[in-house]
């Protein structure tokens, strides 16, 4: 399982300039999509069908507080890229230590927290031991991880699966339960020459996997790499994504959250939303709005309106999701 615990003898948590209308969006919903910050994404199930709305910030954490002690309450981190050096971020282990302070601020304690990839920025033992170091001081239960293409340079994940990958599967996927809710963590990072892929093996992983499941249950899908087609160009899809999308259709609620792009965006396709996470190191810029998605340089007073974490709750019974995105504060 790719988590460690605040005490190392607690169980494994198993048991626990292309045009806009390409993803499915026009233009300026395009625009205003990635600039969801400080406000909240409600997603409620209903008939099958998963409906999304923005509510004001203050609404979504009535949702989370309204669904009180026996509810899910998780955080997702991304891209803390410890090690970069560069005027986009001259100090991204000072915003990752803000963005940890951030989640032990919240208010409550999360059940866990998920950091959707990109832990390090060139994957040397050093770089995989001071995120490790500094994700202890997360106050919550378990800390899970997937994989991105920064943590696999060189030799295909290993030194990242020495670290973070006690007790996973295959090349790092895992699955695990709690609240009523089942989630996947998905490896995309390793065959980069065709930008996201799966492969056959986790894709009979996954099929096993959710083979036992009633259709009722609530899915939430972590991955790096996005499984829409975000911006195929830059690498920003998953080329065998819809095999697994296909396992997913029978589900009434699945979320999919994944980190890679450093921005906010939402695509809902009939039962499942995609939701792609901001980062706590350095914005790129948005989809074909450059020659490549290299860290942008923004004035210092506005690099964390460009950074921030994600809260998740979720009430046992409602099948509802109360995502909000937060910059960093």
């Amino acid at each position: 399982m790719t988590e460690y615990h605040d005490h190392h003898d607690q169980s494994p948590a198993a048991d626990a300039e292309q045009p806009a209308e390409q993803y499915g969006m026009s233009r300026r919903q395009l625009l205003r999509h990635a600039g969801w910050f400080g406000g909240a994404v409600v997603l409620t199930a209903a008939g099958g069908e998963v409906i999304s709305h923005i509510a004001g910030s203050q609404d979504a954490l009535a949702d989370v507080a309204a669904a009180g002690s026996g509810a899910l309450r998780f955080v997702q981190v991304s891209d803390s890229h410890i090690g970069f050096r560069g005027p986009a971020n001259t100090d991204v282990a000072g915003s990752f230590t803000e963005a940890i302070d951030q989640v032990n601020s919240l208010g409550f304690r999360p059940d866990f927290v998920m950091h959707s990839g990109d832990l390090t920025h060139l994957s040397t033992a050093a770089q995989f031991d001071q995120v490790r170091q500094m994700m202890t001081g997360l106050e919550t239960d378990r800390v899970f991880t997937v994989p991105g293409e920064h943590d696999s340079i060189g030799d295909a994940g290993r030194a990242y699966r020495q670290t973070f990958g006690r007790g996973t599967l295959g090349d790092g996927w895992y699955s695990f339960d709690t609240h009523g809710v089942h989630f996947i963590a998905l490896v995309n990072t390793l065959s980069l020459e065709k930008l996201g892929h799966l492969g056959n093996e986790q894709i009979d992983f996954v099929r096993k996997d959710l083979a036992g499941l009633p259709s009722d249950t609530p899915v939430v899908v972590f991955s790096h790499i996005p499984l829409f087609a975000m911006y195929p160009q830059w690498g920003w899809s998953t080329d065998d994504a819809l095999r697994v999308i296909a396992l997913l259709r029978r589900f009434s609620s699945v979320t999919c959250l994944n980190g890679h792009v450093h921005q906010l965006f939402t695509k809902t396709e009939g039962n499942i939303t995609f939701h792609s996470a901001t980062t706590t190191a350095y914005p790129l810029p948005k989809p074909g709005r450059a020659p490549a998605p290299t860290p942008q340089v923004v004035p210092a007073r506005q690099l964390k309106d460009a950074l921030g974490i994600r809260t998740v709750g979720y009430r046992q019974g409602d099948r509802e999701l109360a995502v909000k995105d937060q910059r960093l504060a």
